[in-house]
């Protein structure tokens, strides 16, 4: 069967593609005096190695200095570790509509949970914005649930949060810290307030010296508290409708491994504003120092106090 006026392509590749359904593919063929059903098109089709496919993701190009930022991430991160220092890893998780609505997995019980047909915010009783810490040399997790915007001044507050818990566990040496985190978001690279609020709100309010390393565009899940804290709160509530603050909250702190993971969590229902600006005369003020190594990625915030 000729299907060359259907058949779409990729010059460079030299993927293919019909364009048209089989059902409009048949009714064009008894148009033309060609009696073949539906069926008959689609038997055709596979004789020519065609077949149904969907869309597969795939990551973008690269960054040229993806595995150099790796592998400095890595070096920092096992010279922090050896010297006593604080090592967490942070991002926000995947925001939860509160509320009978559908929740991704399968629990074992005799009767399937009924829930909404649609997640609508407006029949929501709150939107739930998890910011997550993970202590990578003590495998604690810690979750910061806000009820409102993901933005810098929550995930620095989440930080602070984390710092102050009488609870966590002393480090050797307390006088520096290192953040992992992503390239993007709340605590990405680029945005202004993150770097702001990390001076304000940590490096001058504790008079930390803060390392801070992002890993590159596209790479999150090898960000540790994706794989470490992340996925097992996902697995330990899969299935089960989030109805309640206090149901999600109880499920966060009920994750644990047989590796020794515990995590604490609590509820912020503090409103933080989006889109606030730092001016070049404020960003000017920081005590930022941006390493050698891709600098873009790579810096240490000092108090003001201290020279560079």
């Amino acid at each position: 069967m000729e299907v060359k006026e259907e058949t779409a392509g990729d010059p460079m590749s030299g993927k293919k593609w019909i364009r048209r359904s089989l059902r409009k593919l048949s009714q064009a063929l008894q148009d033309a005096g060609f009696t073949a059903s539906v069926m008959t098109v689609r038997r055709l089709l596979r004789v020519d190695e065609y077949s149904l496919k969907a869309n597969r993701k795939e990551s973008a190009t690269s960054h040229p200095e993806r595995d150099r930022q790796f592998r400095y991430i890595a070096r920092v991160k096992h010279l922090f570790l050896e010297s006593g220092h604080p090592v967490i890893s942070v991002d926000a998780k995947k925001k939860e509509l509160i509320g009978n609505f559908k929740n991704a997995g399968q629990t074992w019980c005799q009767e399937a949970e009924r829930v909404n047909v649609h997640d609508f915010r407006g029949d929501a009783i709150g939107l739930a914005t998890p910011y997550g810490i993970y202590d990578l040399h003590n495998n604690l997790g810690y979750v910061y649930v806000g009820t409102s915007a993901d933005t810098a001044e929550l995930a620095v507050d989440a930080i602070a949060w984390w710092w102050e818990q009488k609870e966590r566990p002393a480090f050797l040496n307390e006088d520096k810290l290192l953040i992992l985190c992503d390239g993007g978001g709340s605590n990405g690279c680029r945005p202004r307030l993150w770097k702001t609020q990390v001076q304000e709100q940590l490096a001058d309010r504790w008079g930390l010296e803060i390392m801070i390393c992002h890993y590159p565009t596209g790479t999150s899940k090898w960000n540790p508290i994706e794989h470490r804290l992340f996925s097992y709160i996902s697995l330990n509530w899969a299935g089960t409708p989030l109805r309640t603050f206090e149901i999600l909250l109880s499920f966060i702190r009920h994750t644990q491994t047989e590796t020794g993971l515990r995590v604490k969590a609590i509820l912020k229902p503090k409103v933080y504003q989006k889109g606030i600006k730092v001016s070049d005369k404020d960003f000017a003020t920081l005590n930022l120092t941006r390493r050698k190594v891709c600098p873009h990625w790579n810096y240490i915030i000092r108090p003001r106090t201290a020279s560079p």
